[in-house]
């Protein structure tokens, strides 16, 4: 490293610590005992998979929606079942099948008559209406009741005959996948994996692991859970995240990255250029910046720095760049080619905000 180099990296440093966070430091330490307390209930209820839940808690933590994906009988609807009974939030289940209608998702209206022998339509919710919605094996629906999601996990809404209905807050879309079953499956289309904030996931637990599940847990079950926070709590909690402070040369960082996925650009590396057909949207920076305050404050910063940033990219990133069909040929995979990113793409960039540009002389 040079020391022009050294001098706006030491420069950017300071100016993260002279910015200081948004919240107090007993605010901080208050928060990551609430969350840690969260990810240690979640490790009872979910073993072997502590990465993975961790990553669980940021994306909640950030408002978003995730889908998980991974063979049968790894744990993923248990998951998204312990998670509700933690928070206390009311939960929902759709077993998404190549029949279900739109209409079962967010509901419809129905013709009644009431006492007067008046006849009206009434809007009857679906089971959309929750706080946290499991959307199992979501691959299966058509694309027609696919996107019935799509106005509900980007706006909080549901629109039907013209009439407008809220959701409850918080609202969470918690979907689950078979990447092996391909009969009677329908791939999600491009503009719903975008409105997933997290892709993850879900793989083989360890032998060990294994053997602490089949000799404590009898038949399977998993341990009783109470809630950990309550809703005032969790609001309080997302207060937190948001005011956890995003210098500029971390949100400059997030830009670079996310242009560097677009294969038309001058600066793409040479890899994207060749090997990715379409890059991330800029849904993908605003996931990016919001998850990396959550992962911030989960330990416990006041500020988000780069390798937060560095932490969420994979499941932020992975779903929202379209690799050409000659990318599997050559072995590359979205994981492959977003640690190829994260080496080449400086964390300081050429072009620095006046406030972290080095001082003449």
């Amino acid at each position: 490293m040079d020391r022009e180099t050294a001098e706006v990296e030491d420069n950017a440093d300071a100016t993260q610590q002279d910015d200081g966070g948004l919240v107090a430091p007993q605010d901080i330490q208050a928060a990551q005992t609430v969350l840690k307390r969260l990810l240690d209930e979640l490790r009872r209820a979910i073993l072997g998979q502590d990465e993975l839940l961790e990553l669980v808690v940021i994306s909640l933590m950030a408002r978003g929606h995730m889908l998980l994906e991974g063979l049968p009988g790894l744990g993923k609807t248990e998951l998204i079942k312990s998670l509700s009974k933690l928070l206390g939030l009311e939960f929902r289940r759709l077993q998404f099948t190549p029949d279900l209608l739109p209409s079962d998702i967010v509901g419809s209206p129905i013709l009644e008559e009431n006492q007067h022998g008046a006849r009206s339509l009434v809007f009857h919710k679906g089971p959309i209406f929750a706080n946290l919605v499991l959307a199992d094996e979501i691959n299966r629906a058509s694309p027609k009741t696919q996107s019935a999601l799509l106005e509900a996990m980007q706006e909080r809404r549901v629109t039907v005959l013209g009439e407008t209905h809220p959701l409850p807050l918080p609202f969470f879309v918690l979907a689950t996948q078979n990447p092996i079953e391909l009969e009677g499956t329908y791939p999600l289309p491009e503009a719903q994996l975008d409105r997933f904030t997290f892709k993850l996931s879900v793989h083989n637990v360890s032998s060990s692991t294994l053997q602490e599940i089949i000799s404590t847990r009898q038949h399977g079950r998993p341990p009783e859970l109470e809630p950990v926070v309550d809703a005032l709590e969790l609001e309080n909690l997302f207060d937190k995240v948001d005011a956890i402070h995003l210098p500029d040369a971390v949100s400059n960082y997030i830009a670079r990255l996310v242009t560097a996925t677009h294969p038309d650009r001058d600066d793409a590396p040479e890899v994207v250029r060749k090997f990715v057909k379409f890059g991330a949207s800029p849904r993908a920076a605003i996931a990016l910046a919001g998850t990396s305050r959550a992962a911030a404050l989960l330990a416990g910063k006041p500020n988000v720095g780069f390798d937060e940033v560095k932490k969420v990219a994979g499941s932020v990133l992975g779903h929202r760049m379209i690799l050409d069909y000659a990318a599997r040929l050559e072995g590359w995979t979205p994981q492959k080619m977003i640690d190829s990113l994260l080496e080449q793409v400086p964390e300081i960039g050429r072009h620095l905000p006046e406030d972290l540009a080095p001082a003449d002389g």
